[in-house]
């Protein structure tokens, strides 16, 4: 493989790791405490209806818009959900988020589970839908990262075996240990997965302005490809004067519980 499909897999592979090991953490929590057989059946509807919506909007977006179009809307998209990450990355390193610990939501989740009750009898409702809910919304991000980066380096099967070998690898860990991944450094991860974001959805994005020429042509960036690590340090640059604009001087580090 060359260099831009084995980016391709790291892109998808990290972007969707981080998503994974929120959605394992519910799914650990329902299945602790509501029983495996809800939480697993709740986790398979959901990768069913995802499954889905993928090959829908796959199919949608490559046959009605044109390149430079599917640029500019792919772009666009990624841009704002690669700024959203950052913007919560720079409020966590300046001490005025709290952080985020999977610790402190498997709690959450499991002190949830206990208070809905006991199941009664059958497939258990609340661990079935508190599963699929956090599946789904974790998922529906893997969606949007593996069709933004499949359909711009048109190789859709590729990002998807990155978002996959990410789920098995997550899986494959919390099984192992049996516990919320809360040694991974979440919070680090999602910094460089919306650096990552913000800087493709910027060359994309400038790419598919070309759709208001005639012709309909994409743009081409100067230097092509390797302008994305130049967008990665400006963005890294610029995050980091927010960080230091923004940084409390006595921020006590705080724990967040909630996503």
């Amino acid at each position: 493989m060359d260099a831009a499909t084995w980016g391709l897999i790291i892109a998808t592979f990290v972007a969707c790791f981080v998503e994974m090991v929120e959605a394992t953490t519910i799914v650990m929590a329902m299945g602790y405490t509501r029983g495996w057989r809800s939480a697993l059946a709740g986790t398979f509807a959901a990768l069913g209806v995802l499954a889905v919506v993928t090959l829908a909007a796959g199919y949608a977006l490559t046959t009605w818009l044109p390149e430079s179009a599917l640029q500019l809307a792919i772009g666009s998209l990624l841009l704002i959900f690669g700024l959203q990450w950052l913007r919560k990355a720079i409020l966590r390193s300046s001490g005025r988020k709290a952080v985020h610990d999977e610790d402190a939501i498997y709690r959450e989740e499991v002190e949830a589970a206990k208070a809905a009750g006991d199941a009664k009898g059958g497939l258990d409702l609340f661990g079935f839908m508190v599963s699929f809910k956090g599946v789904f919304l974790e998922g529906m991000e893997v969606v949007f990262i593996v069709l933004t980066f499949g359909l711009n380096a048109d190789n859709i099967p590729v990002a998807a075996a990155g978002a996959l070998a990410a789920v098995l690898v997550v899986l494959g860990i919390a099984v192992a240990l049996r516990r919320p991944l809360s040694m991974i450094n979440e919070n680090l991860l999602k910094y460089g997965v919306g650096l990552m974001l913000a800087s493709f959805g910027t060359y994309w994005a400038i790419e598919g302005l070309g759709i208001f020429r005639t012709g309909r042509e994409s743009l081409a960036w100067p230097g092509h490809d390797l302008m994305i690590l130049v967008l990665l340090a400006a963005w890294l640059l610029l995050s980091r004067i927010f960080v230091a604009a923004l940084r409390k001087p006595t921020a006590a580090v705080t724990v967040e519980v909630a996503p």
